[in-house]
C-alpha cells in the first residue's frame, strides 16, 4: 500500500517488553490494543488524506502494562513539526484549542 512504512506490519502489541516481566497473564492486552488500533488507523487515514507519508509519520497502536490501549505518534521530527503547524493553524481557525 502506498504511504505505508516498512514496519507497518510490526506495529502490533509492544512485544519488546514481553520479556521484561510487565505482562500479566490475567490482563486482556488484546482488547486494549484493538481499541488503540482502531484509533491509530483513523489517524493514519487522516494523515494520508492531508498528504503525509506513513513512512515519515504515523500513529502506532500498543498497550500499557495494565492492558490499556495506547496510541503513539512516531515520525521524523521535521515531519511531526509540519503536523504540529497544521494542527496549530486549525486551532487558530477555530479560535483556540480544538
Amino acid at each position: 500500500m502506498a504511504g505505508f512504512g516498512e514496519d507497518w506490519l510490526n506495529d502490533g502489541l509492544d512485544v519488546s517488553s514481553a520479556d521484561s516481566g510487565l505482562w500479566v497473564a490475567s490482563v486482556d492486552y488484546i482488547a486494549g490494543w484493538r481499541e488503540a488500533r482502531e484509533v491509530a488507523d483513523r489517524i493514519n487515514r487522516a494523515l494520508l488524506h492531508v498528504g503525509f507519508e506513513l513512512s515519515a509519520v504515523r500513529a502506532v497502536a500498543s498497550t500499557s502494562e495494565d492492558g490499556r490501549g495506547v496510541v503513539r505518534l512516531t515520525g521524523w521530527p521535521d515531519v511531526v513539526g509540519r503536523l504540529a503547524e497544521l494542527l496549530e493553524a486549525r486551532a487558530d481557525d477555530l479560535g483556540g484549542a480544538a
